[in-house]
């Protein structure tokens, strides 16, 4: 999970820049709610798209099949991480050997690297395109301000036609935005699946109406803001009743600059030797 709005941390294109530039507190009050999700969406994209901060930090992930902790560092040529807990437990001597397998796997093989690379690019277009529907797709309205935010709330907008089947889902959504005022930056976006989707008239899948996610955002330091919480938690059906969703809790913590000049090889070492654990204040142990 890698900076971008979307379902991951992934880089993204800024929107034009005559949709709205950064606005001050008290612009932010004269302009309309789809004035103000415009603004946010510009300041999104342009600033993930200059932000090329690298960063250490713990990142705890559950789904049905996994429940981990791991300490990752970001490098400008991709990311390494150690697993340090797997199911509420220390890794065995064993897990850890075969994480660092990994490790090695990744700075020896790189087809292995173009392939994440891709993975990345592909998550960065998905992010781009929900980014964008977000103006258009919904009807917005204001409902308050308070300690600094201004909370809105969507719904679907009727005559609005999404071109893929993610953005379908998303524009089934209904839910609330919370904009950091200050700043004009996206803070908590939470939605609920309003109604059930269809693809191919119910016969190649169903995603459930009743499906939730929520993403929260934060300056994590130096002004850069990044995904530090996500909950997905949609089911469906797709064709022969096979069962489809995605079931994830993702939640980031304790950042720190990766030092300038690390590269993968060097952030490696800096993971064996326990640097990345010692400067997140994180105990790295192995069980018996």
């Amino acid at each position: 999970m890698k900076k971008a709005f979307g379902l991951g941390r992934s880089s993204v294109a800024p929107l034009l820049a005559a949709l709205l530039c950064a606005a001050a507190p008290r612009a932010a009050q004269a302009q309309s709610p789809e004035e103000i999700v415009r603004t946010v969406v510009h300041n999104e994209l342009d600033a993930d798209y200059s932000d090329h901060t690298a960063w250490m930090y713990r990142d705890a992930y559950k789904s049905p099949d996994k429940d981990i902790v791991k300490i990752v560092i970001e490098t400008q040529q991709g990311n390494l991480s150690e697993l340090i807990e797997d199911g509420g437990r220390l890794p065995s001597p064993q897990e850890h050997q075969d994480d660092l397998s990994r490790m090695e796997q990744m700075l020896t093989d790189p087809a292995l690297r173009a392939r994440m690379k891709r993975n990345e690019q592909h998550d960065g277009e998905q992010a781009r395109d929900m980014m964008n529907m977000l103006p258009n797709a919904f009807i917005w309205q204001v409902t308050g301000h308070d300690h600094g935010t201004i909370t809105l709330t969507f719904r679907p907008k009727p005559d609005y036609s999404p071109g893929s089947m993610n953005g379908r889902v998303l524009a089934a959504m209904s839910g609330t935005m919370v904009v950091d005022e200050e700043h004009m930056r996206l803070r908590d976006l939470s939605g609920h699946l309003v109604h059930d989707v269809l693809f191919g008239w119910g016969i190649f899948g169903r995603i459930n109406a009743g499906g939730t996610f929520r993403i929260v955002r934060d300056d994590v330091g130096f002004g850069s803001w990044q995904i530090t919480e996500m909950h997905v938690h949609i089911s469906g059906h797709a064709l022969f009743f096979k069962t489809i969703g995605d079931q994830e809790d993702e939640v980031t913590s304790d950042y720190h600059r990766t030092p300038e000049g690390v590269d993968l090889n060097k952030a490696a070492q800096m993971l064996r030797d326990g640097e990345v654990a010692r400067e997140l204040h994180v105990e790295a142990h192995f069980g018996a």
